[in-house]
């Protein structure tokens, strides 16, 4: 039988990946955000939302996962990434004023 600390060393491990994940994410989000702020596109995309929360919840759905646990995760991580894009918007502005 595993033991507690077995366990507990394991979640920690899943823990460190997921913030790697979310680190790696954001990176890459960053650079859509400065793309969009670049070209005057706007921050929030609808029809792409709606595409990745249908996708989320077929993949917790695959595993098993609550899928409106990870559609509230989701939910999360675009509200930052839409705020994140917005204040890049706003440091940018002064250089692509027309």
């Amino acid at each position: 039988m595993e033991s507690l600390e077995e366990m507990r060393k394991s979640i920690d491990n899943i823990d460190n990946a997921i913030v790697a994940m979310f680190a790696e994410r954001f990176k890459v989000t960053d650079r859509v955000g400065y793309y969009k702020a670049k070209l005057h596109l706007p921050s929030k995309d609808p029809a792409r939302e709606a595409q990745q929360y249908d996708r989320i919840i077929e993949i917790a759905q695959q595993y098993g996962l609550d899928p409106e646990f990870s559609k509230s995760y989701l939910e999360a991580v675009i509200e930052r990434v839409i705020n994140n894009h917005e204040k890049m918007k706003e440091k940018m502005r002064p250089f692509y004023v027309k």
